[in-house]
């Protein structure tokens, strides 16, 4: 086989995306390009690799097989880019992170203040939601994640670096907007708006209502935050967001944040990476940068921050 690496790149972002297009654009190629790399590779294997139906591509079982090893044959070059980086030092490198879309609210000051310190690193941002999260992480895709709770069945290193409360949000001229100490019973008539499923506020919603044994009605599922925000300023029912989110809104008295006992759910924002992954000294350096500074710069409280975790795969 004469295969090359830029083949397999191409390949691997195609497969991953399973667009030609959406490969193109992640790459900065034009999609002819992008064919003729993915026909040559398939022309090198002698094997065909996507299978056309409709408008939409697929992997053969063939395809399959060579995308496996080719993520296998790219994160061993970016681990020794990272290796070279690390003999290096600062100077250079790259840093590839990805965060959940409720973290977008306030990563970009963070990088801006990181970049600013370490100018000779490139970022590669990915802003997404949960789900697609988890998947980088299995797949070691990304550095590290910056994410809320992070999950328990998988083999994770995760540490806190800042809290992030989650509240009730309302228009400012709902009747419950001014009362101070709710009732949580008092919300039992009212109709929330939701994240999709797998989302992590929802789930510490559906926990938090579970615990507290009692039933509550859901609207709409939005599938963002910021849909939720319009959504709920145009009266169609309550949200549960975190605070990091609705900030400027509060700010302009376009929402409201209710005084239920029991809010806000406290949780915290995550740094977090495969448990055993060898973190470049770009990667290591923003992590020790989050965990340290990021709650400062932000102005955040950073009481009753928990511990270290080490997240255990669950057997079975």
């Amino acid at each position: 086989m004469n295969i090359t690496l830029r083949q397999l790149r191409v390949f691997a972002a195609v497969a991953k995306h399973h667009s030609f297009t959406r490969a193109a654009e992640e790459l900065c190629l034009t999609q002819p390009a992008v064919s003729m790399q993915v026909k040559q590779l398939e022309s090198q294997l002698d094997v065909p690799l996507f299978e056309h139906l409709g408008k939409k591509i697929y992997l053969t079982d063939m395809g399959q097989e060579v995308y496996h090893y080719s993520r296998a044959v790219l994160q061993q070059l970016d681990e020794l880019q990272s290796v070279l980086n690390s003999m290096k030092g600062l100077g250079k490198g790259k840093l590839k992170i990805s965060v959940a879309s409720t973290a977008n609210y306030f990563i970009p000051s963070l990088l801006a203040t990181f970049c600013k310190r370490f100018p000779g690193i490139t970022v590669s941002l990915d802003v997404t939601n949960r789900e697609t999260l988890i998947t980088q992480l299995t797949e070691n895709e990304v550095d590290v994640v910056v994410m809320g709770q992070p999950p328990t069945d998988m083999d994770l290193g995760a540490e806190a670096f800042m809290e992030n409360p989650l509240v009730i949000v309302a228009p400012p001229e709902h009747p419950l907007a001014k009362e101070k100490r709710i009732d949580l019973k008092r919300l039992e008539n009212e109709v929330f708006l939701v994240r999709e499923p797998g989302s992590g506020t929802r789930i510490a919603m559906e926990r938090f209502f579970a615990q507290h044994d009692m039933p509550f009605t859901t609207g709409m599922e939005v599938g963002s935050n910021e849909a939720i925000k319009q959504s709920v300023q145009a009266g169609l029912g309550l949200g549960l967001l975190s605070r990091d989110t609705v900030e400027m809104e509060l700010t302009l008295d376009r929402l409201a944040v209710l005084d239920v006992v029991g809010f806000p759910i406290m949780r915290h924002w995550y740094v977090v990476h495969r448990q055993g992954k060898r973190l470049s000294v770009v990667a290591q350096t923003f992590k020790d940068f989050m965990i340290g500074e990021a709650a400062t710069l932000l102005g955040k409280a950073t009481q009753k921050l928990p511990a270290k975790m080490g997240l255990k795969k669950a057997a079975g």
